[in-house]
This record gives C-alpha cells, structure tokens and sequence, in this order.
C-alpha cells in the first residue's frame, strides 16, 4: 500500500499527495462549513475510494472472464444515522451507524447471470472488505 501524505494549505485545504511521481490534488470543505469548496470534503473522498474501487474490481473480473462490461457507474450517498437495532449499538442508548448507499449501473452486452455475477463481486472490492471490517488506526 503506497503512503498517502496530507499537508495543509490554506484555510481548511489540504494537499493530498499518494506517490512521488503523482499529481497532488486538495481536498477540503464546503463553504457553508468554513471551507473554500476547493476540493471534496473528507467524506465524499470516502466514498469516491469505495466507488473506484468497485469499479476498479468489476472491470478486472469482466476482463478476466472475457465479459462485455463496457462502463460501470457508481453512485453512492453517504449519511449518518440513529440506530435502535441493539445488534449495532450494544448497550449505548444514544447510536448512530454511517450508512450507505452504493448503487451499481453496470454497461454493456451482459447476460443477466453475469449482471447478478458482479452484483455478488461488488461486495468483494478490498475497500468494501475495509469498510465492513474491524478497522485499527495506530497513531504514532
């Protein structure tokens, strides 16, 4: 897994570079939240890894099988929510999950066996595996 280094800028920015020989890019907030609008804000880089990585992970399994895939879309929408599913919360009274949404637009002469195939595959993308797991951050 390559570094990610994020630098800040100005105001709320921040310079995110992933490798030495990459082009940096920003991310930062909305106005409204005291940001420049001069780059996503941290959740909407979240979920733009999941979605890349989605497709990134549909488009070589179609590749590997030989399959039409021409172009996958994603959209996602990402929010938080209050939760009284105990399973979810424990005993904590006051829960809240992030939920999302992922939907899948998969283009192409597909039949409808390798449609609901990458349906199934979707879930497998090494983000979605990261997301749904157990996540440990070792600050040092």
């Amino acid at each position: 897994m390559n570094e990610v280094t994020v630098t800040s800028t100005r105001n709320l920015q921040n310079e995110i570079r992933y490798s030495d020989d990459s082009p940096a890019f920003t991310g930062d907030e909305p106005r409204e939240a005291g940001g420049d609008a001069a780059g996503p804000d941290p959740y909407a880089l979240l979920l733009g890894a999941l979605g890349t990585c989605t497709s990134i992970t549909l488009k070589l399994y179609a590749r590997q099988k030989g399959w039409p895939l021409e172009r996958v879309a994603v959209r996602l929408t990402g929010e938080r929510v209050h939760s009284t599913d105990a399973a979810e919360c424990g005993d904590r009274p006051d829960c809240y999950i992030h939920k999302i949404e992922r939907r899948v637009t998969l283009e192409g002469d597909l039949t409808e066996e390798q449609r609901d195939r990458l349906k199934k595959i979707a879930v497998r993308c090494p983000i979605h595996q990261t997301l749904t797991s157990k996540i440990v951050i070792d600050d040092v």
